[in-house]
């Protein structure tokens, strides 16, 4: 039966040209890659051709990287078959779909297309998958190619699959697909003309922004101008400077980003009565076409998440588009006449840029998309056929926060708790807080604290220039999930009304998105409601709190002091929380929002925006298998000791921990010698120690040839048995270390040793002195001159063979002369020497001949 409504007439397009060619090859070979620059029709007529392909009863399914590229490719498509949307032609986003009985080509999301891969028995009915716009690379796109491949190397070798693409390399991409089939449209571009600046413009965006569109406006009296920005906070800066240019020109400045609601994003597209500016992210570059533009204003900036397996910390980057992005931008002004482009960057810097962005799949979180591809029975998924693979790192992190989630079992498959996350339609962490709140009895509440943490924040502070601001009277608090859970209570009790929202301080389209998906999650969360705890009102956030600990198991933190902003991370990462987050008392937290910044010179700065208190009974109950118990000893400095340490820990962050002195042992031997070594002077006196008992040994091996003292490890043997005695450093420094070294030798060799190398020589007078060994110098020994009369000859050891150096010292016990020839003192410097120290001390007795004299009795031991 045909279709009683006539297609409206069609303007040609340059696909038109090969959409024979296309279908041609299409019946031939299941996969085909069709390449079309934008604006040749590639996305609404080539589906609209594959109907005969495929068959009556067989659904086309057109993936589009946006809602509002579904949408807008669904209604211009029913137009051209003169129909409304949800008849032959339908589509389903998030929070939409249009669809009927008749509908045969549908235009989807790629999420929402994985979505439905997951159904039993997928895309049975469906007998063609169109990837549109597969030059942006996102990973949903990515995945979605991979597992279709496999499903049709499988199951559907019926199932066609068509990549589309604006700029991607065809041949690589062909060759990818098993050299499948190539169909290429050359498109229709009108001329452009592109300036680039002559240098840097190191003046705000929103101020290089106005200058640009001024030049336009001036330069040109009709056509719209399309202006690229990074993202929703330079749009709201660019239209903030526009504001007076705007009323001087009589033009509308408009926004467009993807945080808009769709029908407000539909209605920039729409006819306006004055010339636009639309300030947009990149939601234009390709995927969507904005009638009447003649200008491009691009500031070659974007927005770009990436993941860091290492971390676990997304980070949102400003980088430079790739060269291929800034060509897409750039054809938005010549699609209907010759156009103009400002580049708001040189040549230069454009000439050096990448040639395309680096895939999404090289740096994003994997482990939403792993649960996917696990549900949908892939085992290995790192085994798909992948145009770019996944770096292994993402993927062990994948993994391990999934197991960690309990959405894994431990051969790697799929758990329960795994296909349960997946009826909802958010990251699995958020799902599991959902999981858990239904089994605490906070089911509905769990909802809306994960679409909370989903959306964008909704307080309006959070979209000042920076983030959020700091509010000096901010109010301590157990968790800032629950801060935004009682604002938009608040608002739910104003019934939503805007005037209220805006005394609230909340952005109306957050607080609007934010109650779309709690609905969605509640309806989830309905179907496989049971009997709970009922949880009191004034419980409900403790219990939230608790709640929030499933879903981030791998973001404990630990305040580095009190009143301190510096956390610990369990995964060993240090981070900073921010000074907007009420949760300013808590010693243990939750990471639940982390971002990481380049702060100058510092590298790479992790920082806390949202956080939620932590107890730490609830680690003990619920991840007792996760914690560590450990006991250590160390030296604390401040007691000077060693002590036992006794800790519970949770990965990094240490929960519990109690020091108790160490008794002797072997252990604590060890640590206070380590710490011996490295710090203070006792290593000193030890090796003083033992330099002197080494000099004296090195004496008895010079004198007696077949004596091998090996002294070389002393030190620290010494060392280690004035350790093995007490734990305390002060008690270590009392000890008697030349006595310890002595310990070290048999009772023959210490004989020997005093026999050969004395200790110390007698003086004529009565007195005892030290004798100084040290190896490689002849031992010396130092007294006044007064306590060497009658010494005719200088003093030996070694048996006599080795002679002693003599020190004479002055009454005041300063040297006077050094000599290992007393004899030879005497008679040759004694009688000089003498004359200037009976001048200087008259009072002591100095004998013509030293020789001979009398010493005087010995004095008692100088201190010094």
């Amino acid at each position: 039966m045909t279709n009683p409504k006539q297609p409206r007439p069609r303007n040609a397009l340059p696909i038109d040209d090969v959409l024979g060619e296309f279908v041609t090859l299409l019946k031939q070979k299941p996969t085909l890659v069709l390449e079309a620059p934008p604006g040749a029709g590639k996305t609404t007529r080539a589906p609209l051709a594959m109907l005969d392909v495929v068959g009556k009863g067989k659904e086309i399914i057109v993936g589009e990287p946006r809602r509002i590229a579904a949408r807008l490719a669904a209604e211009r498509a029913a137009f051209e078959l003169g129909e409304r949307p949800g008849e032959t032609v339908g589509y389903s986003v998030r929070f939409e779909e249009l669809r009927g009985e008749k509908t045969r080509v549908r235009f989807v999301t790629f999420g929402l297309l994985l979505r439905e891969l997951l159904r039993p028995g997928a895309l049975a009915s469906v007998g063609a998958v169109v990837l549109d716009e597969f030059h942006e690379r996102s990973l949903p796109s990515d995945v979605c190619l991979a597992r279709l491949i496999e499903l049709q190397r499988t199951a559907r070798p019926d199932l066609r699959i068509v990549v589309m693409s604006a700029t991607l390399e065809g041949d690589r991409l062909a060759a990818e697909l098993d050299n499948c089939a190539r169909v290429r449209s050359e498109g229709r571009l009108f001329p452009l003309t592109i300036e680039h600046q002559d240098k840097p413009d190191d003046r705000p965006l929103e101020k290089q922004i106005v200058s640009a569109v001024r030049q336009c406006l001036m330069r040109e009296s009709e056509g719209d101008i399309l202006v690229f920005v990074p993202g929703a906070r330079e749009i709201r800066l660019a239209m903030g400077a526009l504001e007076s240019l705007a009323r001087e020109a009589n033009v509308t400045v408009f926004p467009l980003h993807g945080d808009l609601p769709l029908k407000e994003q539909v209605s920039v597209l729409g006819p306006s009565s004055r010339r636009k500016i639309v300030i947009c992210t990149n939601i234009a570059e390709a995927s969507v076409t904005v009638p009447g533009v003649t200008t491009v204003i691009d500031s070659g900036l974007m927005r770009q998440a990436e993941h860091s397996p290492y971390t676990g910390v997304s980070q949102l980057k400003l980088v430079k588009v790739s060269q291929a992005s800034a060509i897409q931008r750039a054809g938005r002004a010549g699609r209907t006449q010759p156009g103009h482009v400002i580049r708001l960057y040189t040549r230069g810097d454009f000439e050096t840029r990448a040639e395309q962005q680096i895939p999404e799949i090289r740096r994003s979180d994997l482990s939403d998309t792993w649960l996917l591809l696990k549900a949908m029975g892939v085992r290995d998924p790192e085994q798909l056929t992948w145009l770019d693979a996944p770096d292994p790192k993402a993927v062990a992190a994948a993994n391990q926060l999934l197991s960690q989630l309990g959405a894994l079992q431990p051969d790697g498959l799929i758990s329960e708790v795994g296909a349960q996350l997946l009826k909802f339609p958010v990251h699995p962490r958020l799902g599991r807080l959902i999981l858990e709140g239904e089994a605490r009895g906070v089911g509905e509440q769990a909802c809306l604290l994960a679409a909370l943490l989903t959306e964008r924040d909704i307080r309006l502070e959070s979209r000042a220039r920076g983030g959020p601001q700091v509010n000096a009277h901010l109010e301590p608090g157990p968790s800032d999930a629950l801060e935004l859970f009682e604002r938009y209570e608040q608002a739910r009790q104003a019934n939503f009304d805007a005037s209220e929202l805006r005394y609230l301080e909340l952005d109306a389209s957050s607080v609007r998105v934010v109650g779309l998906l709690e609905k969605q999650l509640v309806r989830a969360l309905g179907s496989r409601r049971r009997d709970f705890p009922h949880v009191p009102d004034e419980q409900v956030g403790a219990v939230l709190c608790r709640c929030l600990l499933s879903g981030f198991p791998d973001r404990v933190a630990r305040r580095r002091a009190t009143a301190s902003r510096e956390l610990i991370l369990c995964n060993g990462q240090t981070a900073t929380l921010s000074e907007t987050s009420v949760v300013s008392v808590a010693p243990l937290m939750l990471a639940l929002d982390v971002e990481e910044r380049r702060e100058g010179q510092r590298g790479p700065q992790i920082q806390v925006r949202l956080a939620s208190a932590v107890e730490a009974d609830w680690l003990l109950s619920d991840y007792y298998n996760d914690l560590e118990f450990a006991d250590s000893l160390v030296f604390e400095e401040e007691r000077g000791r060693v002590e036992q340490v006794s800790k519970i820990s949770y990965g990094s962050v240490v929960l519990e921990e109690t020091r108790t002195p160490a008794a002797p042992s072997e252990q604590s031997t060890e640590v206070l010698k380590r710490y011996a070594v490295k710090h203070g002077s006792l290593m000193t006196k030890v090796l003083e120690a033992t330099a002197i008992l080494a000099g004296r040994m090195a004496i008895v091996a010079r004198v007696s040839p077949n004596y091998a003292g090996n002294n070389e490890e002393w030190p620290l043997r010494v060392l280690h048995q004035a350790c093995t005695e007490t734990t305390r450093l002060d008690e270590l420094e009392k000890l008697d270390f030349a006595q310890l070294a002595l310990a070290y030798l048999t009772a023959e060799e210490r004989e020997l040793l005093q026999r050969l190398a004395p200790e110390r020589l007698p003086l004529p007078g009565g007195s005892n002195v030290v004798v100084h060994y040290a190896e490689g110098q002849e031992p010396w020994i130092e007294s006044r001159l007064q306590d060497f009369f009658g010494m005719i000859k200088s003093p030996t050891v070694g048996g006599g063979q080795v002679p002693v150096t003599v020190h004479l010292l002055a009454p005041n016990f300063r040297p006077v002369q050094v000599t290992a020839d007393l004899s030879g003192f005497w008679e040759r410097h004694y009688p000089s020497i003498r004359k200037e120290l009976m001048r200087r001390y008259p009072r002591h007795a100095w004998p013509e001949n030293g020789a001979t004299a009398t010493p005087p009795p010995p004095r008692p031991p100088r201190t010094r």
